[in-house]
C-alpha cells in the first residue's frame, strides 16, 4: 500500500519528466528506426516474399513487432538507467532515506519506465497508421496490452539497474538477452516459416508471446493462442514487479 502519496509521486514525476525532457534521445530515435525497418525490410522486401497473413502486406505484417520491440527497450532503459546512474552518483542513499518504502519506490521507478514505454509504442503506431490505410483491430486493447508489457520490462528494467555495476555491466546484460529474445521472437517472420526445432525453442521465449498478442490486437493475426500472450504477460507483470520490489527491499544490490 501506497502511504506517502506525495513522495511517492514526486518520485515518479521525476522519473517520468526524466525522459521527457529529453525526448529527442528518448522518443524521436525510436520512431526514426521503427521507419527505416519498415523500409528497408518493408518496402525493399515486400515484392520478394509470399504473404505471410491473407490481406496484410508484409510492411503491416512487422510493425507489431518493431512496435513491441521498441515498447520492451525503451521500457527496460528507463529504469535500468536510472537505477544505475543513481547508483554510481552515490545518489541513491538520499532516496533511501526518504520516508518512502521500498514498494512505493519501486513503483515510482517501474511507472516512469511504463510511461516512456507506452508513449513510444503509441507514437509507433499512430505513424504506422498515418502511413497506411490500416485500421487497427483492437484499439483498446492494443494500448492496454502495450501498457501491461511495459510494466513487465520496466520491471525486468529495475533488476537489471540494481544488479549492474557498471554500464558496461548493464549493456551486456540487454545485449545479451534482451536483443536475441527481442530479433527472435518473430518480429520479421512467423514462426510457420520456421524448422520444427526452431518453432519449438520460440514457445519458450517470452517475447514471441508479447510480439503475437500485439499483433493479434493490431492486425487480429496471430502465430500463437491471443489469450496465452495475455496471460503470460500478467504473470511477468506481477513476478518481475515482485522480484524488483524484494531487490530494493533486501537492499545488498543498491547500498553500496
Amino acid at each position: 500500500m501506497i502511504k506517502n502519496w506525495v513522495g511517492f509521486y514526486t518520485l515518479s514525476s521525476r522519473e517520468v519528466l526524466r525522459f521527457f525532457t529529453v525526448w529527442k534521445q528518448t522518443i524521436i530515435p525510436g520512431i526514426i528506426t521503427t521507419l527505416l525497418y519498415i523500409f528497408v525490410f518493408g518496402v525493399a522486401l515486400e515484392s520478394r516474399i509470399d504473404p505471410i497473413a491473407p490481406g496484410v502486406s508484409y510492411k503491416m505484417y512487422i510493425l507489431p513487432g518493431l512496435l513491441m520491440m521498441n515498447v520492451i527497450t525503451n521500457s527496460v532503459a528507463n529504469t535500468a538507467s536510472s537505477m544505475l546512474q543513481m547508483k554510481l552518483l552515490g545518489q541513491l542513499p538520499d532516496i533511501l532515506q526518504a520516508p518512502l518504502s521500498s514498494f512505493e519506490i519501486s513503483l515510482a521507478y517501474i511507472i516512469g519506465g511504463m510511461v516512456r514505454g507506452t508513449v513510444n509504442g503509441v507514437l509507433i503506431l499512430l505513424v504506422g497508421v498515418g502511413l497506411s490505410d490500416m485500421t487497427v483491430a483492437q484499439p483498446l486493447a492494443t494500448i492496454g496490452f502495450i501498457m501491461l508489457v511495459s510494466w513487465a520490462f520496466s520491471s525486468i528494467g529495475l533488476i537489471l539497474g540494481q544488479m549492474a555495476e557498471s554500464w558496461d555491466q548493464l549493456a551486456t546484460m540487454q545485449n545479451f538477452f534482451l536483443t536475441p529474445l527481442s530479433f527472435l521472437g518473430g518480429i520479421f517472420y512467423s514462426i510457420k516459416m520456421l524448422p520444427e526445432w526452431a518453432q519449438g525453442a520460440s514457445f519458450f521465449n517470452p517475447i514471441y508471446y508479447m510480439i503475437n498478442g500485439l499483433r493479434y490486437t493490431i492486425l487480429g493475426v496471430s502465430d500463437s493462442n491471443p489469450s496465452t500472450s495475455f496471460i503470460i504477460a500478467i504473470i511477468m507483470t506481477i513476478g518481475f514487479s515482485v522480484v524488483a520490489i524484494m531487490l530494493m527491499e533486501n537492499g545488498k544490490k543498491i547500498k553500496q
